[in-house]
């Protein structure tokens, strides 16, 4: 679509909803939206030729002294923000040089562009189709301080035990419970609703395990870019309904202890001609053998991965034995358990994939989706076949058969320094630079540092009365 044509489609809709406002979405390295708001009345070329001015320096991405960048708009991510009192477009954004014509290279979404332009020149004129399950927390009342002299946090949820409504949710067993007890069954419609009015696919909705309001909803198949700009959506319309209604919306790994955690996992397949390539009738399972040898190329740089699919330290507090999430890097048909799960309910031509479980929605999704397909097409390209997918349960299994899998990094420590190890997987065309690997190390090892450092309630707990 050209500047004219962009420029007319974005008039239309200005025109058809009677909008007062554009607001900019741009995502920082983190994975977390900042935005600006400007007036129609200004709608040309320019905004699409020119770009609007930012400070990169207040955003983490540039120094003081040379901090300027541009955002420009992508026309086809439009759509009728309904969280604004007055009517809006929202557009997400790319973010380039102060001279347009260059990218700037930190920008997730051109990570995310360049990576499948690869893909289609790796794997002629295949695409990456990805498929998200959100896990979510919903309180009524929440509670947050750190301070030098106090520190806490409190979680109220009107489906918890003993709250005398008489329709609670006993520990553990919120997986698909039906209203009066879903108390949120309503909210998810609503948000349902909104989705589909901004265009995205979404294949269902309900409760989750976790009995204080855990949800769940699970998005249909889209390309790489746009499967992450969609997670951004996603998030940011679950936090701004639940705010809507008085409510708190948490993506925390995991924000209740000895409960279940909220993970994010990942259905993916690469696709040819309406057609899965990891569909193959006459494997084992079903599996092609492009399939084994991207689910080998996963296994391999597996602990590396995590730091960009698992990126904070309360990552690793849901990946423990009895909630389902995985503790070794295996793959096994239909196990909950596994890093690699294979469904067995979608074994045809067309849906065949997999369904990479560790992650969780504090990744970064441009970054998180790419790092995914490069280690995919890293076993492709280097022929790495994937070990016999593990029958049953794991714990069950023979030491012999356990020794060849790697367990999950236990920390997020140890998936930084896994990444610090193994990262040319990721460096295949300079879609992810020594920069930004060192960027991002940085980064998360400062909230290594931030958590390191903080007293906790527990400290006191454990030891104020020694």
């Amino acid at each position: 679509m050209n500047i004219s044509e962009s420029v007319d489609r974005l008039n239309k809709m200005i025109e058809d909803v009677g909008a007062s406002f554009i607001d900019l979405k741009f995502c920082d390295l983190y994975g977390r939206w900042h935005h600006l708001t400007i007036d129609t009345s200004i709608i040309g070329e320019k905004l699409f030729t020119v770009g609007i001015g930012i400070d990169g320096s207040s955003m983490g991405y540039k120094s003081i002294e040379s901090g300027d960048l541009t955002i420009i708009p992508d026309i086809n991510t439009a759509f009728v923000d309904p969280f604004y009192d007055l009517p809006t477009i929202s557009m997400i954004c790319d973010i380039t040089e102060s001279s347009i014509e260059k990218p700037f290279h930190l920008d997730p979404r051109f990570i995310a562009r360049k990576c499948e332009s690869y893909l289609s020149n790796t794997v002629n004129g295949a695409t990456a189709l990805f498929s998200p399950e959100f896990e979510f927390y919903l309180f009524d009342e929440v509670e947050i301080a750190v301070k030098p002299h106090y520190s806490c946090f409190s979680l109220l949820s009107l489906e918890e035990d003993e709250t005398g409504r008489g329709a609670d949710i006993r520990h553990q067993e919120g997986y698909h419970h039906i209203p009066p007890a879903d108390a949120f069954n309503n909210f998810r419609n609503n948000l349902s609703m909104m989705l589909k009015e901004a265009n995205i696919p979404l294949k269902y909705h309900h409760h989750e395990v976790g009995a204080m309001g855990q949800q769940e909803i699970e998005l249909g198949f889209l390309p790489l870019l746009n499967m992450a700009d969609n997670v951004m959506l996603v998030k940011y319309f679950v936090r701004n309904l639940a705010y809507k209604e008085g409510i708190s919306a948490t993506f925390m790994p995991k924000p209740i202890q000895n409960a279940s955690g909220s993970g994010m996992h990942i259905h993916l397949y690469l696709e040819k001609d309406g057609n899965s390539l990891f569909y193959d009738g006459s494997k084992p399972s079903c599996l092609s053998d492009t399939g084994m040898k991207y689910i080998g190329g996963i296994l391999k740089n597996g602990k590396a991965l995590f730091a960009f699919t698992n990126p904070s330290v309360n990552s690793y507090k849901r990946l423990c034995p009895h909630y389902e999430a995985p503790e070794y890097l295996f793959h096994s048909e239909a196990n909950r358990t596994a890093a690699i799960r294979i469904p067995s309910y979608a074994k045809n031509p067309q849906e065949m994939r997999i369904e990479y479980r560790p992650s969780d929605a504090t990744a970064n999704p441009y970054l998180s989706f790419s790092a995914l397909l490069l280690a995919g097409l890293y076993g492709i390209r280097t022929d790495i076949q994937a070990p016999d997918l593990v029958v049953g349960d794991f714990e069950s299994q023979p030491s012999k058969v356990k020794k060849r899998f790697d367990r999950v990094p236990s920390n997020l420590k140890e998936a930084l320094d896994a990444l610090k190890r193994e990262h040319e997987f990721l460096m295949v065309d300079n879609i992810f630079t020594e920069e930004l690997i060192n960027a991002w190390i940085l980064l998360k090892s400062s909230e290594i540092d931030m958590i390191e450092k903080g007293i906790s309630p527990m400290e006191f707990y454990l030891y104020y009365d020694t």
